[in-house]
């Protein structure tokens, strides 16, 4: 038998209505008159937050051993840093497109 078996299972009710409260209050955030850079961030951070409540409890992470939860994170570190690196390359390219006048009546080409 393993270590982990002998844990108690969480209220998984509990678990629910704190992911159903966050995304209700993700909703409200997008309504309210804020800039975009606020609710972008508030919004990445209650996502953060729901997903680790998904994986500490519906994944079971909380009751294993630290190595494995390590091992669950790392992937999330290295989807960051390469957002933070990539993000850059995307602000680089001008995304206008050239509109071309329109040459004046009877001017030849």
């Amino acid at each position: 038998m393993t270590a982990t078996a002998g844990h108690k299972h969480p209220d998984y009710m509990k678990i629910f209505w704190a992911l159903a409260v966050l995304t209700v209050v993700e909703i409200a955030i997008v309504f309210l008159p804020m800039s975009k850079i606020v609710v972008g961030a508030a919004l990445v951070v209650m996502a953060v937050w729901k997903a680790a409540l998904v994986a500490m409890y519906f994944m079971h992470l909380r009751f294993e051993t630290r190595t494995l939860g390590a091992i669950a994170v790392t992937p999330l570190a290295i989807a960051t840093l390469l957002v933070f690196l990539l993000l850059p390359d995307g602000m680089a390219v001008d995304h206008k497109t050239q509109t071309k006048k329109a040459a004046p009546a009877g001017a030849k080409h």
